[in-house]
């Protein structure tokens, strides 16, 4: 092979590595940038957020339904719902009063866990639970508050 072809093949190679770095820098900052808005719409939420089996046991004692709210940090849509219904004053109250809210990652082992239990593909999901853990519905994702609440007091309306 000629010096002219090794070089050629050196400058590709060094392109190819450059395009990769640059290209997995771009896709990590994205995902920083997204995680810190995901994190400051979580901020503003003012409902009590628990661990899953926290959330569970609180239930139990209390003989209240769990709202599970199963998001990623990183998710655009779910940050939605959290600066549109979750920072809601009279949301927060409807949930306060009747419900145990679980704030499930999809990045953690127990949001994998929860994921293959209650067979949940993509998000945020929204699932009423009693306090065993049993599936009682899925709550249509809404931004509209009044809706939302709507929406839980048909739960409650048939417990």
């Amino acid at each position: 092979m000629s010096s002219e072809n090794t070089s050629k093949s050196n400058n590709k190679l060094v392109n190819i590595v450059l395009f990769i770095i640059v290209a997995t820098f771009i896709y990590l900052a994205y995902q920083w940038y997204q995680s810190h808005l995901g994190q400051q719409a979580k901020d503003k939420i003012q409902i009590q957020m628990l661990d899953f089996d926290v959330a569970l046991a609180k239930a139990q004692a209390h003989n209240k339904l769990v709202l599970a709210d199963m998001s990623a940090i990183w998710c655009p849509t779910c940050r939605k719902l959290d600066s549109t219904i979750f920072t809601n004053d009279r949301v927060k109250d409807v949930i306060d009063e009747n419900f145990v809210f679980a704030r499930v990652d999809y990045d953690t082992e127990q949001g994998q866990q929860f994921a293959e239990r209650y067979r949940v593909t993509g998000y945020p999901v929204l699932l009423i639970l009693d306090s065993t853990g049993e599936k009682l519905t899925r709550l249509p994702l809404t931004f509209d508050s009044m809706e939302f609440i709507g929406n839980l007091n048909k739960v409650l309306s048939v417990q």
